[in-house]
């Protein structure tokens, strides 16, 4: 192997090179349009194929080489770190799953609902489970039943119910400090995720208080208490430590070891499970975050070859030459994870697929690193909240045996939230981040 062949430098900007995205988008997304299933092809023999391709499609190296080349973006640092938090992510969330905190967080926001706001309350309590837990799949899984529930004893319409926790579930899912979006957003920018945090709630809080005031007048005449479970506070704990020393700053790996550490401490002494049992969710947890942490390995890989043939630099090119400002080049990020999450249906995917280009073109544009992992994560959700194929609202379907159609009209939180963010461009706020 020609070690010295490795080095940053591309060939000339050339639009052949983004074949593999090609070959992705062909073998994933026409092939799901065509058997309307777009689950039938699994993603990683979709990225796998392509990055057969682009190793077989590479020129000016050996077989060898090519594969080492793919190899090193596979293992880019910020790819690395990206996985170990996912690992850590993974071990935490399954943990406080097994020792009850999502049941626990579930019955506290029931309890604490008031009951002449019972919309807005739901919206709320979905709102603050995602933000706490870091997955909307997990809020809606554990909210959706209850809504279907409460539809039903109301005479309040199943699919506004249902879009109630869809919209709030986003929430936090935009914003948890342990989202898969967050995580790969920040990463892939090279940012805190404190301050992403700062830039984004900004843009989300308009966005949920515009929802929320509508939810709160619109359901004034709707009553009725929902069922909760006993409140076990303690079990709320690991959340509570992972959202504090998140907020303070602490590094991620270090607030998710904590978590993980209070999920086994409280587990054991409630005897929710023993030490073997703790030992065996947080491998669960880990293994879970498989297919996302073997995706994220070849993306990075199939993008460095991509970059290598030129790819990278004639997107860059095309993509912004017509730019003359910052807010082109924040609306150029904002279209390239949208256009990405329409093709994937999958908003982490979308961002670690886009990210290393949407830093360079932040870089080149002089666009802060907090504010173009906040488009990313923002915009990435907002097109998986609307579209009726994303995971989420498939299950949220299924859950409630509705048409994934029939909730679309109702997401009124992702349609707003999309808006505010492309104002927050337009108008250049948060100003200091802009």
């Amino acid at each position: 192997m020609d070690y010295n062949k490795l080095t940053p430098i591309v060939n000339k900007p050339n639009g052949w090179a983004l074949m593999p995205l090609v070959v992705f988008l062909c073998m994933y997304l026409v092939t799901s349009i065509i058997v309307n299933d777009f689950y039938k092809v699994p993603i990683t023999i979709a990225f796998l194929t392509a990055s057969v391709y682009a190793v077989a499609t590479t020129k000016g190296l050996s077989l060898n080489d090519r594969i080492l080349q793919y190899s090193s973006g596979a293992a880019n640092t910020n790819i690395m770190l990206m996985i170990w938090i996912f690992i850590l992510a993974g071990a935490f969330a399954q943990s406080a799953k097994a020792m009850g905190a999502i049941d626990a967080t579930v019955n506290l926001t029931l309890w604490l609902l008031p009951e002449n706001l019972l919309l807005a309350g739901i919206f709320l309590a979905s709102c603050f489970i995602s933000l706490s837990i870091g997955t909307s799949v997990g809020t809606i899984v554990a909210l959706a039943p209850v809504a279907a529930g409460i539809a039903a004893k109301t005479d309040t319409n199943m699919a506004f119910m249902t879009a109630l926790v869809v919209g709030g579930a986003f929430f936090g899912d935009n914003l948890s400090f342990i989202s898969d979006t967050t995580i790969a957003a920040t990463r892939t920018q090279g940012c805190v995720m404190r301050d992403k945090f700062r830039v984004n709630f900004l843009i989300a809080l308009p966005a949920a208080l515009l929802v929320l005031v509508y939810y709160i007048i619109y359901g004034m005449q709707t009553e009725a208490r929902p069922e909760t479970g006993p409140i076990e506070w303690m079990k709320i704990v690991p959340y509570l430590i992972v959202l504090g020393t998140s907020i303070a700053g602490i590094n991620v790996t270090l607030v998710l070891l904590l978590g993980l550490l209070s999920t086994g401490i409280i587990g054991l002494a409630y005897g929710t499970f023993d030490l073997f049992g703790w030992f065996g969710s947080m491998g669960e947890g880990v293994l879970g975050m498989g297919e996302l942490i073997i995706i994220t390995l070849m993306a990075g890989g199939m993008l460095e070859l991509i970059r290598f043939n030129g790819g990278i630099d004639y997107i860059l090119h095309r993509l912004t030459e017509h730019i003359r400002s910052k807010r082109g080049a924040e609306f150029s990020i904002a279209a390239l994870v949208s256009l990405a999450n329409f093709c994937t249906a999958n908003n982490t995917i979308a961002i670690i697929t886009v990210g290393p280009l949407a830093s360079k073109i932040a870089e080149e544009y002089r666009v802060d690193k907090r504010k173009s992992a906040s488009i990313l994560d923002t915009f990435s959700c907002v097109v998986q909240g609307i579209i009726p194929y994303g995971a989420q609202i498939l299950i949220a379907a299924r859950l409630t045996g509705l048409s994934p159609l029939s909730i679309i009209p109702y997401l009124y939180y992702p349609i707003a939230l999309g808006a505010v963010a492309a104002l927050s461009i337009i108008f250049r706020f948060p100003r200091r981040y802009s």
